[in-house]
């Protein structure tokens, strides 16, 4: 399993159940939510990743169930993973997706 499918089914719910402008893009070995043409939310093996902008990251890595997201090796300073026990119920995930749209929708076109 290359990322929990159930968790992108989650996330998909509720980012269609409000937006027509999402599109998935595998990307870092998982999936990748595109809103606006920009890197919002996605799902690596069994975490949430979600591209908060530094300080909304820096904010959530005070948080319980996060760390930054370092695929590379180098941590990314945008982005956090939020593990399985961040994400256990569908409200949980719902504000993660909210943090992240908050910051994506302040960007420019993409």
């Amino acid at each position: 399993m290359a990322y929990d499918d159930a968790l992108a089914d989650r996330i998909r719910a509720i980012l269609l159940a409000e937006r027509d402008d999402i599109r998935e893009q595998k990307m870092f070995g998982g999936v990748a939510f595109m809103v606006g043409g920009h890197m919002c939310v996605g799902v690596i093996r069994e975490d949430l990743m979600a591209r908060l902008g530094e300080d909304g990251a820096d904010a959530a890595l005070d948080e319980p169930h996060t760390r930054p997201m370092d695929f590379t090796g180098r941590p990314m300073r945008n982005m956090v993973y939020v593990d399985p026990a961040g994400t256990t119920t569908d409200e949980a995930v719902r504000a993660w997706i909210r943090r992240a749209l908050a910051f994506v929708e302040a960007l420019p076109p993409g």
